[in-house]
């Protein structure tokens, strides 16, 4: 009996619950299997990624190395949505060199970092268009953060999009911009009318 319980829960992980791996996003361990490969006894996890219709194997040695992780705890969720409100920084340095560094972040698995990408190339409806890579690495770190965002609160990924998007448009220089904008369009249109 104390086989197949110690079976159930390797590493700190169990059947049945969400893990997120970096380099795929969230994921939910179907089983802990033995396999013999090349000889050796191996125990594997097993991995299903529901969205991407993909399983992946990966043995208990390797979770330290690949940095899969439980789901970010509440007040990571929160610093990661108020890092969302921040003012987007983007460097100065060739578009090839900063996509690298969006990519590298987004496969950290680090939920922060993912947010961070996410903030700075978010583009409003009033702002010029995303390039094709600048978009594709946009939506990519969406879906990442959109994906652990709804697994941690227990919500659908559009409800979890839409929570993203409304901490977005309460960045400087995106709602409270347009709010403004329109305050001042309001005030020309009462002096004009007075006048």
């Amino acid at each position: 009996m104390s086989a197949k319980k110690n079976a159930q829960a390797r590493l700190g992980f169990k059947t049945g619950e969400h893990i997120v791996y970096p380099s795929h996003g969230v994921g939910r361990i179907m089983a802990i299997e033995e396999q013999e490969v090349a000889g050796f006894k191996l125990e594997l996890f097993v991995i299903s990624f529901e969205k991407d219709k993909m399983t992946l194997r990966v043995p208990l040695s390797k979770i330290a190395t690949v940095g899969m992780r439980k789901l970010s705890e509440t007040n990571i969720v929160e610093k990661s949505l108020e890092t969302l409100q921040g003012r987007a920084r983007i460097k100065r340095t060739m578009w090839s060199r900063r996509a690298q560094e969006y990519e590298a972040k987004i496969n950290s698995g680090d939920l922060v970092a993912i947010s961070e990408v996410v903030r700075d190339l978010y583009r409003s409806d009033a702002q010029p268009e995303q390039s094709y890579s600048e978009r594709q690495l946009y939506e990519a770190a969406l879906d990442r953060m959109a994906r652990e965002l709804s697994a941690v609160q227990n919500i659908t990924e559009t409800e979890s999009v839409k929570l993203i998007e409304q901490n977005l448009l309460k960045g400087p220089r995106r709602g409270a911009a347009k709010a403004a904008e329109e305050a001042d369009l309001d005030t020309d249109i009462e002096a004009d009318e007075a006048a």
